[in-house]
């Protein structure tokens, strides 16, 4: 073969030919590069992000940790009470924004909500109620009945109902319609329709997600503690402004210890359902 021939073998339209970039994409690429870069920088400025900080600083934390160590158990009851204090508050804030959730979720569903306003309204209570942390829902509460661990249960239920609201009403959007079309067919009230033909197929999805929030607001009802919402959280603020902290150090270790006694048995219920 003629190096002509193999030339032209070499350039057949039936080779793939190797990709070129355009200039316009290449100036794409390039600003949106340095679009990120600026985002980031501005970032760093407005958080004020000073890693040096840290080093110089790491002999105040070092002095921290040494007057923390050994653990002070003398107060061990009180602390164990502010840890089953802690479970509860999750635990009913779980349960009572699974009861208010299950309705809106019904309503925020497109093939099942009974009609267009009902949807856009649940829609709008799930993004207010997923909007506003659980720290603000817990100043609301405590400033409208008190401190104590009842406006960490309030704060967390409403806070919950977002978040359960918008994953259920996804899962129901999901399901099979065969069912609910085959009851309303027969007549079957909207009460009837949900309870036998959408909570079936939504329940191993309710328990699975209920289970993680649950694990979820165990971590919140900590932190609700700092704003008088009762719970360890409240133990552990006032230890420290007491500068008491071989006491946090308990307290932080049973909060662990709470924590992952909880994930553990969410994580063994939830392999037990698949």
């Amino acid at each position: 073969m003629s190096s002509v021939q193999a030339a032209r073998t070499h350039l057949s339209p039936d080779q793939p030919s190797l990709p070129r970039v355009g200039l316009g994409r290449v100036l794409v690429r390039l600003t949106a590069t340095m679009v990120g870069a600026a985002v980031v920088g501005q970032a760093l400025v407005v958080a004020r992000a000073r890693p040096q900080d840290l080093i110089t600083g790491a002999s105040g934390m070092a002095d921290i940790l040494r007057r923390a160590f050994p653990p002070d158990l003398n107060n061990l009851p009180r602390a164990l009470n502010g840890v089953l204090e802690t479970f509860d508050i999750a635990l009913l804030g779980t349960l009572a924004a699974i009861v208010l959730s299950l309705p809106l979720a019904v309503l925020a569903a497109e093939n099942v909500t009974p009609s267009r306003a009902f949807y856009l309204a649940a829609r709008g209570v799930i993004a207010v109620t997923r909007a506003v942390p659980d720290l603000i829902w817990a100043l609301l509460f405590v400033t409208a009945v008190g401190l104590g661990p009842f406006p960490g249960v309030l704060a967390l239920s409403v806070h919950s109902i977002g978040m359960l609201g918008r994953l259920l009403a996804e899962n129901i959007e999901d399901i099979d319609m065969g069912p609910v079309q085959a009851l309303t067919i027969t007549g079957a009230s909207p009460v009837q329709i949900v309870t036998h033909a959408i909570l079936p197929g939504l329940l191993p999805s309710l328990i699975g997600i209920s289970l993680y929030r649950l694990d979820e607001n165990v971590r919140s009802s900590t932190v609700l503690g700092f704003v008088g919402a009762g719970g360890i959280g409240f133990l552990i603020l006032t230890a420290m402004n007491l500068f008491q902290y071989r006491q946090v150090a308990t307290l932080l270790i049973l909060m662990y210890l709470l924590v992952m006694l909880v994930e553990r048995l969410s994580a063994a219920i939830r392999n037990r359902i698949r």
